[in-house]
């Protein structure tokens, strides 16, 4: 089976709180809801990640130890990564090129721009501009996994080279069409 990527946007974070920075914030009550029920979709899916890499910031941070609860996945086995914070399409796959060459599903949590252009580097051979939002941009909302097939190697990751599998949202999975 060919190899896989899970990218996911860590979910909705709170705005309203004493956090002393951006890198701070903690989840929303949306987000500590939609986090567990993503990790319960990639469970029902069959699709447990050998090796998980995330963002240290808060609200990564909280994303992903809800959803490895959920998969029964000890806090000790992700790898906490501070260059997917704030980071562009060439520091994504600087991170992706270090997985470890026998991993089958790699799973990536961060937070946008940055997921947004990897995907789009990855899937649609056209990468939006790094230095800002574009029109391109919204495919990956909070709590949002992307699920790819990708090629053997992950230290050469083409423009195009993946294929998408699925494109899931929280908000699918609970039946709520609201804008986020």
């Amino acid at each position: 089976m060919a190899r896989q990527l899970i990218i996911m946007r860590h979910a909705k974070s709170a705005w309203d709180t004493d956090a002393l920075s951006d890198f701070d914030r903690p989840l929303a009550k949306r987000g500590m809801q939609d986090a567990p029920r993503m990790g319960q979709w990639l469970q029902d899916n069959d699709l447990i990640p050998d090796f998980i890499v995330a963002s240290p910031a808060q609200r990564a941070k909280e994303t992903i130890l809800a959803v490895c609860k959920v998969l029964e996945i000890k806090k000790k086995a992700v790898q906490w990564d501070g260059r997917i914070y704030g980071a562009g399409t060439e520091e994504l796959l600087e991170v992706l090129g270090e997985v470890p060459k026998g991993t089958k599903i790699v799973m990536i949590v961060g937070h946008n721009p940055g997921l947004e252009m990897l995907y789009s580097y990855l899937v649609e051979r056209k990468a939006p501009e790094e230095s800002a939002f574009s029109e391109e941009m919204g495919v990956i909302k909070t709590a949002t996994i992307a699920h790819l097939r990708m090629p053997d190697d992950w230290g050469r990751l083409a423009p195009g080279c993946a294929t998408l599998t699925r494109l899931i949202s929280p908000r699918e999975l609970a039946g709520v069409s609201e804008a986020e």
